[in-house]
């Protein structure tokens, strides 16, 4: 039997909360990574790992928002949560490893085609992990086509987003690249569910069953809350928030002064002191 798929529930509630929590992921998580080319040593890693998560969360956040409007008319939907938190732990893992790619071998060629086909695979893991785990009285069908359209989205989406972040050309460059992946990333989501049918074991009877919102709330908490904590990071890092390079400091070194005098301007010549070419010893002709 066929199931009736209904992806818009709420109307456009879930596609508008959905897409604000992919554009707020990809913000905070895109303005780590600019960060870490900003900085060296210790601090760089720490950046990288904390937009990687922001990244991961984003995009976890927005599935399962979008999952609360997606219902299937003949029969209640459950999640399993062990299934769910584990592709959230995937898209952290696999996004990680392509910013990471990025943040220390730079935004082009072959390590910008790496690193985002990486996190375009990680943010696909993601979404087909967690409606692996979505368990109804039925067999999810997924069209191969289309499927594959969807990761190619979320690959280009991932490589493009990296470019941008790898520019350090200020927050509006930032918050655009934030825009285009949020956009591509809610776009991949529900072409995926376009290639989605689901056909039902049970009869042609209603069931009641607990609501997608009811389920799925208390799974988002933590990651809201993380994203929240790394919006505080990002306020509170000038840094971050204008996407300025800090200038350098000069290093010390032993037996130099640690603030050289400024040297003075150099001093214009004067007739007395302007350098006459000295005069030919050799003897001429004339001087026989």
């Amino acid at each position: 039997m066929q199931g009736t798929v209904d992806g818009f529930s709420y109307g456009l509630v879930t596609p508008l909360v959905a897409f604000v929590m992919a554009c707020l992921g990809g913000a905070l998580g895109l303005r780590c990574t600019t960060r870490a080319f900003l900085v060296g040593g210790s601090w760089r890693p720490s950046w990288l790992a904390l937009g990687s998560v922001a990244i991961a969360s984003g995009i976890w956040t927005m599935h399962f928002i979008a999952m609360m409007g997606f219902t299937v008319r003949e029969a209640p939907i459950h999640f399993d949560k062990p299934m769910t938190y584990a592709s959230l732990g995937v898209a952290v893992l696999m996004v990680g490893i392509g910013i990471f790619i990025v943040g220390y071998r730079g935004a082009s060629g072959t390590a910008l085609f790496t690193g985002g086909t990486i996190t375009g695979l990680g943010i696909a893991s993601m979404h087909y992990l967690g409606m692996a785990g979505m368990q109804l009285d039925g067999e999810l069908e997924y069209n191969t086509l289309t499927v594959a359209a969807s990761v190619l989205i979320a690959m280009i989406a991932a490589t493009a987003a990296l470019w941008a972040a790898g520019q350090v050309r200020g927050l509006l460059w930032s918050v655009g690249a934030s825009l285009v992946m949020g956009l591509a990333v809610t776009g991949m989501h529900y072409t995926g569910m376009a290639a989605l049918s689901v056909h039902l074991h049970g009869t042609a009877d209603p069931v009641s069953g607990d609501p997608p919102a009811a389920l799925l709330a208390p799974m988002l908490l933590g990651p809201l809350a993380f994203l929240l904590l790394a919006g505080v990071v990002v306020v509170f890092d000038p840094l971050i928030v204008m996407g300025k390079e800090p200038v350098p400091r000069p290093e010390h070194k032993p037996g130099v002064p640690a603030h050289p005098a400024v040297p003075h301007p150099p001093r214009r010549l004067t007739p007395r002191t302007r350098r006459i070419p000295a005069r030919s010893t050799s003897r001429t002709p004339q001087n026989r």
